[in-house]
């Protein structure tokens, strides 16, 4: 069995990919420029594909999965239909997935701190996961 920060390490990683995904799912079909569309749904697809990394990972460790916290998914949900009420443009995805982004990196990073024992190879997957969500960041910036 893992040590503790590297299960606790790997969960934070786990609702965070989950978070992400749910919400490309939100905005994905809100999207009418071709080329931001498929940045997101091949962002959309490193996300799965890493959360599945991670799920196995969970496994070896017989440890549970972890789901994003229902408050802060609500209220992404909120902040994306409120916006995107207001202004159903390209540049409000752009901005909306951005906040996202950037609030995951800074997450991220914070439980790369927290968990200082967890093993290389967890802390390797959230460096990667960051790095995905810092590229997104950057790519949509000639949408905003």
């Amino acid at each position: 069995m893992g040590n503790q920060d590297t299960i606790h390490l790997l969960k934070e990683c786990d609702a965070g990919a989950k978070m992400a995904v749910v919400s490309f799912d939100e905005v994905l079909d809100r999207v009418s420029d071709s080329d931001m569309k498929q940045l997101l749904i091949d962002s959309k697809d490193h996300h799965e594909k890493l959360g599945n990394e991670i799920h196995g990972l969970l496994n070896q460790y017989q440890s549970e999965e972890k789901d994003p916290n229902p408050m802060a998914k609500g209220m992404s949900w909120l902040k994306t239909n409120v916006k995107m009420g207001m202004d159903k443009s390209d540049a409000t995805v752009a901005d909306l997935i951005t906040d996202g982004c950037n609030m995951g990196v800074k997450s991220l990073h914070k439980y790369l701190n927290q968990y200082q024992t967890a093993d290389d190879t967890s802390k390797d997957i959230c460096r990667k996961l960051a790095s995905i969500e810092d590229q997104l960041c950057k790519d949509l910036r000639s949408y905003l």
